[in-house]
């Protein structure tokens, strides 16, 4: 019994090959069939031969099923081809006979089937004779090839002797094409040295490679060279091409191939060493033998080496490694000379890719190849060094000569070329690492790559890539790192810092980059090691000062900005690297540790010449190695330069002025900070510059625009100051008397800056005064120059003793001090990154030390009326929140008068004797008088402010316990006051007198509290509107307001004093004054008044005309900013006087207000967005006064609104009430809006709602400026502190507005935000939507209980008015339709958070109930409300509220309901169009486009709809808990959705993606099972399925498919069975033959097409069960002709099948078919000869035998590598050709052919341009190709290039050993399946 091969399973029963192979339409050799006919013709015998061969033949289709058959068919056939007659060697029926033969060479057929197979080989070849068998060499070698791969071991020796015997001994020029099949065919027998067939296959490849014309003769020479040449070429090939058999390669290259080096002796190795490469190099030396080996194209030698190298197998890789150490070293002349550099990197990279594997048998083969072999020991007998260190010296001498350039260049290209793949990233990094375990390699290329590989992973870094990807590659960079030697790293980084510093004139980018890596890598990567902290970080941070010191002095004279870049990146390299640095590394006992010799440094101070010189020598002579001669600079010498250079630099800084900016300040101050505690036990330094630039002129001395500008000079001064003062060592550097004269020159510095005017750096400027308040030794020192500078402007005089912009900057240091309430809740409201860069506490400072002494020179003011600062000090003590620190102080400095003391003191139960005593000194008296006047006048100027500090507990520490309030404090003292009695006009004082009148009036006051007057009528307000305008025109700022306070007053007395009185009365403060209690914008406060009708009262008369130009000139007129306050004020009193012609004026007034609102804001957006060169006025304070006016008008207007509206309101009784969600709402949510008519209160309320929404659009914006998702506001970090409190600031004041303007009118301002976000949703790339919900998140009235029912009513308004209560209406003001409203309610929903169920559950119930009892009217909104329902199905799925069970059945129940609801009015089926709405008379075409624009779920009726179920699907089970319901409603998705969609008649143009998505999501639900399966099957059936795009096919179609396919196993056998076998009787003649024919096509068509989708969509191997029916299928339909029915029209669709087949079926399992399709191809393409009379195929199924081959061609399967040659030149043919030959191949011939017959000329020149560029193999023949050219022009334009460049395509696609495509082959399927222009 044979042996069969155990690695592969027979089966029983094998494909019936009868079945299995068609009928070949056209002879191999037309010639010999010619010869053959006459025959036929002629003698009897042979036709009685040729008849008994075609009987046998046609009894394979029937009776052949069994093994056993196949050996009695094979019997049959032997014996009745021995019949032959004697007089001829032809044999008949040839090409039947050798598919026959192949096909019984089945690897699943026993192994006897095989021999006897073999024993009709054997016969046939000997009838033949040699000539017959060169002659058929095509026909009877394919099937015999793959034979040996799989054939038993008592098969093989047959196998072999056929080969011996018969193919080697053919004509060598029929053996020529076929060579590299040849060698592919017997290389399986050599991959087992031990059996008895690798020698005889040794003789048989020697036998052939001489019968090629080469050979041994004598073992010196080749007798022909070119046949040797073309033997190892095609070898070459075939270890590059067949993976599966490099292994029988390598084992005949290791006994065959040449030794392409030569030895190494003493007298070749000295010539390496001194350059003569005449010995050890030289082409012309080679031997014949080697020269056969690498020519024509040694590329092949080296791919060959390349591909066995990066081969999976590990003993394949050790293999080719020992054949480059034995047979190809680097010396050889082969890689020196022969071979092209580029070849040489493949190779090394080849070779380097093993150490991946860290196999150190690898390892060690590598490093013998890349050191060389060893030279002989008796070659060192005369050298002075060891034998092993004349080998180590040798070893590298051989490595640097003849490697290292390659290897370096080779990880370089690696590094340069790595994609976005971390792995491949991180490739070369990982090859770098183990090149290091051998230092001798690695010593010499980790210096040279080093760099690059560095900037590599930074560059990387920098990408878009994801943190995973980032982290993998810094895994692998991080020990590569950690690897490199120390002095290495320090050497190239000092190298980079040099090379940065010197590019920086040049090339500043480049320059910047540099310095970037260094950062990086001091930044990502491990330099902790001792000798990096104690050597070389020192020295790089000595180097980087010297640099920056010289390039500081250089920045005056050049003003180049581009240096400060530079600056700021080398001093945080040296910032970090000095923090590292141990306090022990500048120590001086550290040098004798750290060498092993004494080294005299010399002196401690060195220039920096020599100090440069020294570290020069040191990094290039010595590479950084303290081994040699030790470090270059001592410790000490190392802290002293330290010391010396930074202090130059900060000093240079601080004296160039505004040239410099604050960032290169402080890092200077960084360095020098981490110096002075680094050296504490330094000598002093020369501080003379240091001194000098503290000491510099102060911004007082510069123009006033540009003084604010000088803030980074002093705040870098001032940090400066305190790190020298920071320690006991530095702190005596500088004197007391130069800190002294130091701080009030800082001082000025920091004034300029407090301007509000610049408020860029008033949070800083206020904090570095208090940083100096911590620092200085005199406390009164600061406080004293505060006080000068307030009192030292030109202009002053006793009248103006303060400057107005000086009291402004008080103000502002005011404000942000730490001592004040205003700083503590700025404090409490986290301000991003305004902390105190100095780590000084300046919270130490709790008392008012500083500001007192100024605080009462401000305060003075008050009594000076006509003074320019008056109205300044009155309006800011009203805008501070509180006063209670100066009231405070105030009362602390009355009780620490002497005499206060003592009456304070006094008990009251002491005789009148203490009373009767006068005050000891007029000076107390007039201390007393001042502190109480002082207190007067701020209750005068600013009660609103006053009387609460009043009110405050006393912060007194001197005074009672018992006192609990600032108020009691001052009436006890008042009252102690008065009791001193006078008893005489001779003994009374002046300033007594004044006193007790003080203490009355204080008292009084106090009694009386806040009381109202009425001012006399003055008549004179046309006049003074004139002088008005006048003043604002020529901007005389302190005349405008008497003038309005006049105008005010004239104007009030044009009405009666009750009408103004009780408007008086009504009027409510602005918002910053107003209490908590204030929820409303309107004016009255009274409740009853808001119940009780009324009539408006009658306006007395008209305002003036101008009144309205003048407020608004004075509102926009930037000559009014300084007196905006009292514009505003002016405004507020003005709006009441209107009456009910203030809607005649409010929109212009509002739209005056919003515009200059706008112009303000965008100064403040450019003041901090870039540096402020020019002066403005608009800043953040003018904001506030316009929101105000804003607010105030519009709170005005709306209160008059509703005392015209309330006397209209009717009253419903109980029984009008609505029962539903409408009739039961809260009925206080919107209960300003009343039931209107269209009369003029209804056009006063369209003015009110317009202005409303103006303001509602400003202050949005200005509220979402600091939303860092939109924009990136801030571009200038020093100033974060003050920009967060700006933005603080104005979001607080516009949410103010926000809660006032939705209190008023909540749906009107609701809607328009919705605009808002729909205009965002349009805007992504510049704001963010999700802004609108984070300001609604925030408000109190628009909180979700409150928001939703608004939303709800606004939907109604426009679905269903007449349902909703009037009060509850929208006016319609927005353009919004309800589908937008409906999608702005889903996404304001997702939104919330899950516990804000809790409170809009019961509302949302009852409108879904409400909107289900009548859904008609929400026809359009239907699918969203689906949406919404869902959503809130997530929601509650994630809480715990509630009956969790009763309301999630509810929730069903209303999702099934809304369901049915939207599927019955408006079925999917039905019509594309949407129904119109309620309102669609309203709707405008704005409002329409907006519908279209708002997002793509808004189009049609059925798309919305199935968009929105396409997201509802994947959490459907979170809405429908109960299995049932789930089914069930998926049942109706798909009957009524999915259904109707795909039968419809547009069907597939109406399938969209997320039709495709709905119907995934559905396949991923286990209760859906049963629903959409039979949809699938409809639409996959359906004729025009293949009409679809191909974008749906491939992103959802092959899904839906494939998980169809997995769900039933039987669709395969169901589309199998619809193939009908071909039949011809009946069809060729009568009525409707033709479209009968046709209409078999089109169904064979089209079920083939669906079987190669099935199978494309499925995982691979997936039907190989059902390989053998379809095999028998497509057997029967390419037996089909031109008449058939079907018809050959199908075979286009056949091809593509197999083209699927050979995608997704593994090679084993498609060794039946290669006969088939072998045949098959054959035929197609051989019939497209000129001279060819057998039936032509259409052009698209020549087309797609052509894509078959070329598929075939790109995958390089090994089974059909040995047929290729059949079919293209497949050997180094393609390009050398000799002279005079010709190709055999079948597509070069045809080439041929038809470039030289009829209209060649026409196309001889075109190409395919598609021919890729890349990493993979693709397809020469793809849908760009042909999709532009027409049908009657492909042969020309496509097929003829196509035949013209395959072979030379393949050959050098296989050169370039580029990966088959898989993906671009699939693709290509896809797109030819998808074409439904090809179907019949």
């Amino acid at each position: 019994m044979s042996l069969d091969t155990p690695a592969l399973q027979r089966a029983i029963s094998p494909v019936s090959p009868g079945r299995s192979s068609p009928a070949l339409s056209r002879a191999r050799n037309r010639d010999d069939d010619v010869y053959y006919l006459g025959l036929v013709k002629k003698d009897k015998n042979y036709r009685r031969y040729a008849s008994g061969i075609e009987r046998v033949l046609s009894s394979f289709e029937t009776t052949v099923d069994e093994w056993a058959d196949y050996i009695s068919f094979l019997g049959r056939l032997l014996k009745a081809i021995q019949n032959k007659p004697t007089d001829t060697n032809i044999i008949p029926h040839k090409a039947l006979i050798s598919k026959r033969l192949s096909q019984c060479l089945n690897p699943l057929l026993p192994s006897g089937v095989h021999q006897k197979t073999l024993d009709v080989y054997t016969h046939i070849f000997n009838s033949l004779g040699r000539e017959g068998l060169s002659a058929n060499l095509s026909l009877y070698l394919p099937g015999l090839m793959p034979v040996l791969s799989f054939a038993a071991l008592s098969v093989k020796p047959t196998a072999l002797a056929l080969f011996e015997r018969y193919i080697v001994a053919s004509d060598p020029g029929y053996l020529r094409p076929a060579l590299k099949a040849i060698i592919l065919a017997l290389l399986p027998c050599l991959e087992e040295e031990s059996t008895e067939e690798f020698d005889r296959t040794l003789q048989i490849l020697a036998a052939l490679e001489e019968a090629l014309g080469g050979g041994h003769q004598n073992n010196t020479s080749y007798a022909d060279a070119s046949g040797a040449q073309y033997f190892w070429q095609c070898m070459f090939l075939a270890s590059i091409t067949s993976k599966s058999r490099r292994s029988g390669a390598l084992a005949y290259l290791a006994r065959k191939l040449p030794l392409l080096g030569h030895s190494l002796d003493a007298k070749s190795s000295e010539s390496q060493q001194n350059g003569d490469h005449s010995l050890s190099t030289g082409w012309n030396s080679l031997d014949a033998a080697i020269d056969a080996v690498a020519s024509p194209e040694p590329g092949l030698l080296i791919r060959c080496f390349c591909a066995g190298l990066c081969d999976d197998q590990l003993l394949t890789q050790r293999g080719f490694l020992d054949l480059l150490v034995t047979h190809l070293p680097l010396h050889s002349a082969v890689l020196q000379d022969k071979v092209v550099a580029e070849d040489l990197e493949r190779l090394i990279s080849a070779a380097t890719a093993v150490v991946s594997r860290r196999d150190m048998s690898l390892n060690r083969r590598l490093w013998s190849w890349f050191l060389g072999p060893d030279l002989a020991a008796e070659n060192n007998s005369g050298s002075a060094m060891t034998p092993g260190q004349e080998g180590f010296a040798h070893q590298t001498r051989y490595f640097e000569q003849y490697g290292l350039k390659s290897l370096v260049r080779t990880i370089l290209h690696a590094i340069d070329d790595s994609s976005n793949d971390p792995l491949e990233r991180a490739r070369p990094l990982r090859i770098c690492l183990s090149l290091m375990d051998r230092w001798e390699v690695g010593g010499l290329v980790v210096p040279q790559i080093f760099l690059p590989a560095m900037r590599s992973v930074w560059q990387y870094q920098n990408l878009v890539v994801s943190p995973d990807s980032v982290a993998e590659v810094l895994r692998s960079s991080n020990m590569f790192f950690d690897g490199v030697e120390s002095a290495m790293i320090w050497t190239a980084i000092i190298k980079v810092i040099r090379h940065a510093f010197d590019l920086q004139d040049k090339n500043h980018q480049a320059a910047l980059n540099e310095l970037k890596l260094v950062f990086f890598m001091v930044t990502t990567f491990n330099i902790r090691e001792e000798e990096m902290l104690m050597v070389h970080m020192p020295i790089a941070s000595l180097i980087i000062l010297l640099r920056v010191k010289s390039l500081v002095r250089v920045v005056p004279q050049q003003e180049n900005r581009h240096h400060s870049e530079i600056i700021i990146l080398a001093l945080k390299i040296a910032n970090r690297l000095l923090d590292l640095v141990p306090l022990r590394a500048f120590m001086p006992e550290r040098a004798s540790e750290a060498q092993t010799k004494p080294r005299e440094y010399g002196e401690d101070s060195l220039l920096d010449n020599a100090i440069v010189s020294r570290i020069d020598r040191f990094y290039t002579l010595n590479q950084g190695n303290v081994d040699f001669e030790g470090q270059p600079l001592s410790p000490k010498q190392i802290a002293k330069a330290l010391l010396e250079n930074i202090l130059e630099v900060v000093g240079s800084m601080l004296q160039t002025g505004s040239s410099v900016t604050y960032s290169e300040i402080d890092a200077a101050n960084a360095s020098l900070n981490f110096i002075i505690r680094k050296t504490p036990n330094l000598e002093e330094p020369d501080r003379h510059a240091f001194s000098s630039a503290l000491l510099g002129n102060s911004p007082r001395d510069v123009p006033f625009q540009q003084a604010h500008l000088q803030f980074p000079l002093t705040a870098g001064k001032i940090s400066a100051l305190e790190i020298v003062l920071s320690t006991p060592s530095s702190r005596t550097w500088l004197p007391e008397s130069l800190i002294r004269r130091l701080i009030p020159k800082l001082v000025m510095g920091l004034w300029p800056s407090l301007s509000p005017s610049r408020p860029k750096y008033n949070v800083e400027a206020t904090r570095c005064i208090w940083r100096l308040q911590t620092i200085s030794s005199d406390a009164k020192l600061i406080e004293s120059t505060i006080s000068t500078l307030l009192m030292s402007h030109e202009a002053q005089d006793e009248m103006n003793p303060i400057d107005g912009e000086d009291a402004r900057r008080f103000a502002t240091l005011w404000i942000h001090s730490p001592t004040t309430s205003t700083a503590a809740q700025s404090r409490r409201s986290s301000l991003v990154r305004g902390g105190n860069e100095s780590g000084i506490d300046i919270s130490a400072a709790s008392d008012l030390s500083l500001l007192e002494r100024p605080l009462l020179l401000l305060l003075d003011v008050l009594a000076l009326p006509k003074n320019n600062v008056f109205d300044f000090v009155i309006e800011w003590l009203r805008s501070l929140p509180n006063i209670n620190n100066i009231v405070s102080m105030l009362i602390d400095r009355i009780l620490a008068v002497p005499t206060v003391l003592l009456l304070q003191s006094a008990n009251p139960d002491i005789s009148d004797e203490i009373h009767d005593r006068p005050l000891d000194q007029s000076n107390d008296s007039e201390l007393c008088l001042y502190y109480l006047q002082l207190i007067m006048r701020i209750m005068e100027y600013s009660p609103n402010n006053m009387w609460p500090a009043l009110s405050a507990t006393s912060a007194s520490k001197e005074h009672d316990r018992n006192l609990s309030s600032n108020a009691s404090i001052l009436a006890r003292v008042c009252l102690r006051l008065l009791q001193r009695r006078i008893t005489g006009s001779d003994k009374s004082n002046a300033s007594d007198v004044r006193l007790n009148q003080a203490a009355l009036s204080l008292l009084k006051q106090f009694l009386e509290g806040p009381s109202s007057a009425l001012f006399v009528e003055l008549q004179i307000e046309e006049l003074l509107l004139d002088e008005l305008v006048s003043s604002v025109d020529i901007a005389r700022c302190s005349f405008q307001a008497p003038l309005m306070e006049i105008i005010l007053l004239a104007m009030k007395l044009r009405l009666s004093s009750a009408d103004y009185a009780g408007m008086a009365r009504r009027h409510r403060p602005m918002s910053r004054d107003a209490t908590k209690g204030s929820s409303s914008l309107s004016i009255s406060t009274d409740g009853d008044d808001r119940k009780t009708p009324r009539t408006p009262r009658p306006v007395v008369t008209v305002m003036p005309t101008k009144l309205l130009n003048c407020l608004i000139l004075g509102l926009t007129s930037r000559n009014s900013r300084p007196v905006l306050d009292g514009w505003i004020t002016f405004l507020g009193a003005c709006l009441p006087l209107y009456g009910d012609h203030i809607f005649q004026i409010l929109i212009p007034l509002v739209e005056c207000l919003c515009s200059t609102l706008g112009t303000a804001f965008k100064s403040v957006q450019s003041t901090f967005g870039k540096p402020q060169e020019e002066d403005t006025d608009d800043f953040e304070p003018t904001l506030g006064l316009l929101l105000n006016g804003l607010e105030q008008s519009l709170a005005t207007a709306h209160d008059r609104l509703m005392t015209d509206e309330i006397g209209s309101t009717p009253v419903k009784s109980p029984e009008q009430q609505q029962q539903s969600f409408f009739g039961t709402m809260v009925s206080g949510v919107f209960s300003s809006e009343t039931n209107r008519a269209r009369t003029t209160t209804a056009n006063n309320r369209l003015t009110v709602l317009l202005c409303f929404k103006d303001a509602v659009r400003v202050c949005f914006t200005i509220w979402s400026w600091g939303d860092y998702g939109t924009n990136s506001p801030l571009q200038d970090s020093t100033a974060s502190a003050s920009f967060n409190y700006t933005i603080l600031r104005l979001r607080n004041r516009t949410r103010r507005i926000f809660e006032h303007l939705f209190a008023a009118e909540a749906l009107e301002c609701l809607e328009t935000l919705i605009e808002l976000w729909l205009s965002l949703t349009k805007e992504v790339k510049t704001a963010r939507p999700a802004t609108v919900f984070d300001l609604l998140h925030v408000l109190e009235g628009s909180r979700p209980k409150n928001a939703i029912p608004a939303i709800f009513n606004a939907i109604y308004s426009r679905t269903n008015p007449s349902a909703l209560d009037p009060v509850r209406k929208s006016t319609l003001t927005s353009n919004l339709v309800d589908i937008s409203l409906a999608a702005f309610l889903v996404a304001y929903t997702k939104s919330l958070d899950d516990d804000a169920m809790d409170e809009i559950w019961n509302d949302c119930m009852t409108f879904l109930k409400d909107v289900l009892a009548n859904p008609m009217p929400h026809r359009q909104t239907l699918p969203k409300l689906l949406e919404f329902t869902a959503v809130l199905g997530e929601k509650v799925d994630n809480t715990n509220f509630g009956e969790q069970r009763k309301m999630r059945r509810e929730l069903g129940d209303l999702f099934v309901r809304l369901l049915t609801a939207t599927l019955t009015i408006r079925p999917v089926g039905f019509s594309l169009e949407s129904a119109p709405t309620t309102n669609q008379d309203k709707l405008n075409t704005d409002a329409v486009s907006t519908r279209a624009s708002l997002d793509s779920r808004n189009s049609t009726g059925s798309e919305s709809l199935v968009n929105v179920l396409a997201i509802i699907a994947p959490n459907l089970s979170k809405v429908l808990v109960d299995a049932d319901r789930i089914s069930s409603t998926c049942l109706t998705i798909s009957t009524q959705v999915i259904g109707p969609t795909f039968r419809s008649r547009n069907f597939p143009e109406n399938i969209s993606q997320r039709t495709l998505d709905l119907m995934i999501a559905l396949a991923s639900i286990p209760e859906a099972a049963k629903a959409w399966k039979k949809d699938v099957a409809e639409a996959f059936n359906d004729s025009k399925f293949f009409s679809t795009s191909l974008s749906l096919a491939q992103n959802g179609w092959l899904r839906i498919i494939r998980q169809w396919s997995l769900a039933d196993k039987e669709r395969m056998p169901e589309l199998l069975a619809r193939l009908t076998t071909p039949t011809s009787a009946g069809i060729m003649f009568g009525v409707g033959a033709s479209s009968a024919r046709l209409e078999a096509d089109r169904k064979a068509q089209l079920n083939l097409r669906r079987i190669a989708f099935l199978i494309l969509s499925a995982a691979s191997d997936t039907f190989v069960v059902n390989m053998t029916a379809l095999q028998e299928k497509l057997v029967d339909l390419l037996n089909t002709t031109a008449a058939s029915s079907p018809s050959s029209t199908t075979r286009a669709e056949i091809y593509m099948l197999i083209r699927a087949l050979l995608l997704k079926t593994s090679a084993h399992h498609l060794a039946s078919m290669w006969p088939t399709i072998n045949a098959e191809l054959y035929d197609a393409i051989s019939s497209v000869f000129p001279d060819q009379t057998t039936e032509t195929p259409n052009v698209t199924s020549l087309l797609q035998a052509c894509k078959l081959l070329d598929t075939l061609l790109t995958l390089e399967l090994d089974d059909f590598q040995m047929q290729e040659w059949l079919f293209i030149t497949d050997t180094t043919e393609a390009v050398y050709r000799s002279t005079g030959s010709k190709s055999v191949a079948m597509v070069d011939e045809l080439a041929e052919e038809l470039d030289s017959g009829a209209g060649a000329s026409l196309f001889i020149n075109a190409s395919l341009t598609n021919a890729p560029q890349g990493e993979k193999r693709r397809p020469l023949l793809t849908a760009g190709v042909t999709k532009e050219v027409g049908k009657e022009d492909l042969m020309e334009k496509v097929l003829r290039p196509f035949f013209r460049q395959l072979s030379i395509y393949a050959f050098e696609s296989t050169y370039s050993m580029e990966a088959p495509d898989w993906k671009a082959c699939f693709d290509d399927l896809m797109a030819d399946l998808f074409d439904d222009s090809t179907l019949v």
